[in-house]
């Protein structure tokens, strides 16, 4: 391929990136909204249609495994950030209780409503091969899952990162991702292993051992290289060789295992020492690079894989199924989680709209059940579109139920009902 049709698509998924990611922020909006809906402006429902033979020669097939190759080093560069993220934020210990509660509702009540779109989808979204339960359980994992991250960036944008609705939802999104990533790494083993049980229990054998290595052998080796290489929490260029080198081991190891690359990438992350000067810097040297230059691929991509027969026929109900579901799901389980430990409903809702945010990380599900042949390009199609209306709406629906002074909401201590 010429090097200078892959200089001409990295122009222009970039340029469209930033130029939607502005107009997005002028409304309020976070920029990785602007960035997802690129993809689908670059993809065939937009630029397809409108420039179809322009289109298909830029973005012509033998082009894209240079793409793949940018996009799958972002993802991977982009889920060790997360899991080096994923923690309880401080202060948040006294409300652990009632965040496992929002966390497990936010799981569970969602779980439930993928399921039931399951039943009505199965038949017609479902690759032929497909067992319903494989299908469902994915179903159910692209309902649970939240954008911890984003979630994260909202909160800071409003000055509501230590507020109890915000200390409330980071500690709930963490426990909610960890079940929901259990989940679809139980996906992906399934169908790949083709209900070969024998494989089946080989995979996840090989998975346990890998995160037994990781976070009881690797974590203190890390935490005693991190202690000496980069006291100040700024590694030195070899350190933070040798971290990118354990994130694409483990990126490659479960690969090697038959599950997505993400899954190690995430793991190695969350193995890190919880330092909050090293993330720091992490993000300004790794997830900078991976979110501005190379994500933005990544988008561009899954909006290659859009189609517009989605839309067609039944289409457009099968999408309100998904949308309902997704947002039932999500405010209904986190603000009946936030109830039952004892909040009232305008926290318990302001929580459940936090934590229906799915943004990139709905992305990255749909990539792997596209990736593991559990679904195809119709549903994927409709799950981008959820994940991009559910974002959109979780600022205004914040504003909604926690008003512009949500960060002066009374603490946990005085929120919570006593027996």
């Amino acid at each position: 391929m010429p090097h200078s049709l892959l200089l001409l698509q990295l122009v222009l998924i970039l340029g469209t990136a930033r130029l939607l990611s502005m107009l997005l922020r002028r409304l309020g909006q976070p920029s990785v909204i602007g960035e997802m809906t690129a993809g689908i402006v670059l993809g065939p429902v937009v630029l397809g249609a409108l420039l179809p033979e322009w289109h298909a020669r830029v973005f012509e097939p033998a082009s894209l495994p240079a793409l793949e190759g940018l996009s799958q080093v972002g993802l991977v560069l982009f889920m060790f950030i997360v899991g080096a993220e994923l923690r309880a934020p401080h202060g948040a210990r006294p409300q652990l209780v009632a965040a496992a509660w929002i966390g497990g509702m936010s799981v569970l009540v969602p779980m439930a409503f993928g399921v039931g779109a399951a039943f009505l989808l199965h038949d017609r979204f479902a690759l032929p091969g497909v067992s319903f339960p494989v299908f469902a359980l994915f179903m159910a994992s692209a309902m649970s899952i939240t954008a911890f991250p984003i979630m994260a960036r909202i909160l800071k944008e409003r000055g509501m990162t230590h507020s109890v609705i915000g200390r409330l939802s980071l500690t709930s999104a963490a426990m909610a991702d960890v079940l929901a990533w259990i989940m679809l790494a139980l996906v992906v083993v399934l169908a790949d292993s083709n209900e070969d049980w024998g494989r089946f229990w080989r995979m996840l054998a090989g998975l346990a051992v890998l995160a037994a290595a990781v976070l009881l052998v690797g974590r203190p080796v890390l935490a005693r290289l991190v202690a000496r290489f980069a006291r100040d929490g700024r590694p030195e260029g070899a350190m933070l060789a040798v971290l990118l080198i354990g994130t694409f081991a483990c990126a490659h190891a479960t690969r090697w295992l038959g599950v997505h690359p993400v899954f190690g990438a995430f793991l190695f992350g969350a193995a890190l020492p919880r330092d909050d000067r090293l993330l720091a810097t992490l993000i300004e040297r790794v997830e900078h690079v991976a979110i501005i230059v190379l994500m933005p691929v990544f988008f561009a991509l899954a909006g290659l894989n859009t189609t517009t027969s989605a839309f067609v026929g039944t289409g457009l109900a099968a999408l309100l199924v998904v949308l309902g579901a997704a947002v039932a799901g999500k405010v209904l389980g986190g603000a009946a989680g936030a109830r039952i430990a004892g909040y009232p409903w305008r926290t318990a809702l302001a929580v459940g709209s936090l934590m229906n945010a799915r943004a990139l990380m709905e992305l990255i599900v749909m990539k792997v059940g596209l990736d593991a042949g559990v679904i195809g390009k119709d549903l994927f199609t409709m799950l981008m579109v959820m994940a991009i209306l559910t974002t959109f709406m979780t600022g205004p629906l914040l504003t909604l139920f926690a008003g512009k002074g949500g960060a002066q909401l009374p603490d946990a201590t005085d929120t919570i009902a006593r027996p």
